[in-house]
C-alpha cells in the first residue's frame, strides 16, 4: 500500500491519523481530501514533509472529484464527517448530506476501481447502555459493552446519519463485493480537537478565564481513548482486517462527564469545584462502552495511551501551547453555546 487519500484528514482525528501514517509509514504517500469547513483546518497538517503528502480542498460529495482521486490509490480511508450532536439537532441536513450522500460518493467510486476501503465511525450508532450500577454485572456482563453484535439504535441525527452511512457500506460488501472493513470508536480526546467538543471546551474556558460548563448533573458516561491510538488501530485494520467485519476500538477509559471536569480542573491547579451546571444536551446519551476484544484478539492491537489522566495533561499542555490554533473562534463558540444556556 504505497498511495492512500485520507477524507476528512484535516480535522481532527483525520489528522492525528495523517500525523500517524507519515511518521510511521515511510513509504506511504497520503491524499487529504477535505472540505475545511470550520472543523477543518489546514494547520492541523502543519510540520509534515511536503514530499509525504498533498491537500485536496473538495467535497466527498463531488462524484467528478472522487472519481479522479480515487482511481489513482490503493485505499481510501474516510473520516470526514459532520459530527458534532448539537449542531445536527439544529439543522440535520449537512449531515444527511456529508455522512449518507458522501459515503454513497466514495464507496460507488471504489467498487468502480476495486480499490480498498476503510469507514470510520462511531460508538454512538448503537444508543446508549445503562449506567454501570444499574446492570446486574456492573458493565462488564453480556451485553453490558458494545460489541460488533449489538444491533443498531441511534438517537440523534449525527449518530442516525451515520449508522446510515454503516448500512451502505455494509450493502455494499455484500451486494458487490466491495473491499471494506468498518470501525466504530468510543470519544476520541488529544491535539487539534475543535473546542466546541468537551474536553477542549472546559480546557480553554480555564484557559480563558471562563468556569468550566458541566451538561446537566454529569453522570453522562463516556468511553475515552486517545486519538493516538484511534489512529494506530485504524492502520491495523487496515492492513491486517478480515473483508466486510466491524471492529469495535475501544481502551476502557469509561469516565463520566462530572469527573472527567474535575480531573481537568484539579490538573490544572483548579478548585475541583470551579465549574457551572448548565441545561443538558437534548436526548443526552447516557453511557457509551466499548468491548474491543475482537481487534485485540484477532489483529493484535493493543493501546498505548491506557492512562487517562497523563493523556488528559498532555492534551492539557498541547491546547496551553497551542493559544494561537483556538484562541479566535472562542468567543463565538461560547455565545453559541451560551444561546442554549449551555
Amino acid at each position: 500500500m504505497k498511495k492512500i487519500i485520507v477524507t476528512g484528514g484535516a480535522g481532527f482525528i483525520g489528522s492525528n491519523f495523517v500525523h500517524y501514517v507519515i511518521n510511521n509509514q515511510p513509504d506511504v504517500f497520503v491524499t487529504v481530501l477535505d472540505k475545511l469547513t470550520y472543523a477543518g483546518n489546514k494547520n492541523n497538517l502543519n510540520g509534515l514533509p511536503k514530499d509525504r503528502f498533498e491537500l485536496v480542498v473538495g467535497d466527498i460529495a463531488d462524484q467528478e472529484l472522487v472519481d479522479r482521486l480515487v482511481q489513482d490509490t490503493d485505499a481510501v480511508v474516510h473520516y470526514a464527517a459532520e459530527s458534532h450532536n448539537d449542531n445536527s439537532l439544529k439543522d440535520p441536513f449537512p449531515f444527511v448530506q456529508t455522512n449518507i450522500i458522501g459515503t454513497y460518493t466514495l464507496i460507488e467510486a471504489c467498487r468502480k476501481y476495486n480499490v480498498r476501503f476503510h469507514h470510520v465511525s462511531t460508538d454512538e450508532v448503537y444508543g446508549d447502555l445503562p449506567l454501570r450500577e444499574d446492570l446486574p454485572g456492573h458493565g462488564e456482563g453480556a451485553g453490558e459493552k458494545f460489541t460488533d453484535k449489538t444491533p443498531y439504535n441511534p438517537s440523534s441525527p449525527y449518530s442516525s446519519t451515520k449508522a446510515g452511512s454503516d448500512l451502505l457500506v455494509k450493502a455494499w460488501v455484500r451486494s458487490f463485493g466491495l473491499q471494506a472493513t468498518i470501525s466504530n470508536c468510543s470519544n476520541n480526546y488529544g491535539p487539534y480537537q475543535h473546542i466546541e467538543k468537551f474536553i477542549p471546551r472546559q480546557i480553554t474556558n480555564i484557559l480563558s478565564g471562563i468556569k468550566p460548563k458541566l451538561y446537566g448533573d454529569g453522570k453522562n458516561v463516556r468511553d475515552w481513548i486517545h486519538t493516538n491510538d484511534h489512529s494506530s488501530a485504524v492502520w491495523t485494520i487496515l492492513t491486517k482486517g478480515q473483508m466486510g467485519e466491524t471492529y469495535l476500538i475501544g481502551a476502557d477509559g469509561e469516565e463520566d462527564n462530572k469527573a472527567v471536569i474535575e480531573l481537568i480542573l484539579e490538573l490544572m491547579d483548579q478548585p475541583k469545584d470551579a465549574y457551572e451546571h448548565v441545561n443538558d444536551r437534548p436526548g443526552h446519551d447516557l453511557r457509551y462502552a466499548i468491548d474491543s476484544t475482537k481487534l485485540k484478539e484477532e489483529l493484535g492491537w493493543q493501546p498505548e495511551f491506557t492512562n487517562f489522566r497523563d493523556g488528559l495533561a498532555d492534551t492539557i499542555e498541547w491546547y496551553r501551547n497551542n493559544e494561537e490554533w483556538w484562541k479566535t473562534e472562542k468567543e463565538a463558540v461560547e455565545n453559541n453555546y451560551a444561546a442554549n444556556g449551555q
